[in-house]
């Protein structure tokens, strides 16, 4: 079976990756947007969301697997593509990993939870019944920029 193409490049779905993570800004949550793709499909677009939910779990990349997973009607999202501003922390990285995404995208590396490459590498660690591709870096400095500028105002 052949894999859909997205359509969109990987600065494009990183692009709107960060017009979540300013929508996140100003709700007072930490700058972190995630976008999911199948096909020439958006499936989710959404922001980091534990001040608005009142739920610790509700960082960007989960919500956002759960609304694709919703709108698709399958836990499993093969074939799709996540891009994040920011490197996922332990928790997200091993929801990526268990619902089968396609290839991660991410922007800023962050040296204090980061578990794709920085402090772990969960998403390549063959022990695991999946293993995304790993795109990081992509438009790191912008990324980087809105969370440093958010925690700049709020110290």
């Amino acid at each position: 079976m052949s894999r859909p193409q997205t359509g969109y490049s990987e600065i494009e779905l990183m692009r709107m990756a960060i017009d979540q993570a300013r929508m996140a800004e100003e709700f007072g949550e930490v700058p972190v947007g995630c976008v999911i793709a199948r096909g020439k499909e958006i499936l989710a677009a959404t922001h980091n969301r534990r001040i608005l939910d009142d739920d610790p779990t509700a960082h960007a990349e989960i919500v956002a697997i759960r609304l694709a997973a919703e709108k698709i009607g399958d836990w499993r999202l093969q074939g799709c593509d996540m891009a994040v501003t920011l490197e996922p922390c332990c928790m997200c990285a091993g929801a990526i990993v268990l619902a089968r995404i396609e290839k991660l995208i991410y922007g800023a590396p962050d040296p204090k939870a980061g578990a794709v490459d920085t402090l772990y590498r969960i998403c390549n660690d063959t022990r695991l019944n999946h293993n995304p591709e790993v795109i990081g870096g992509v438009m790191a400095g912008e990324c980087g920029e809105i969370l440093s500028s958010f925690f700049r105002i709020r110290r």
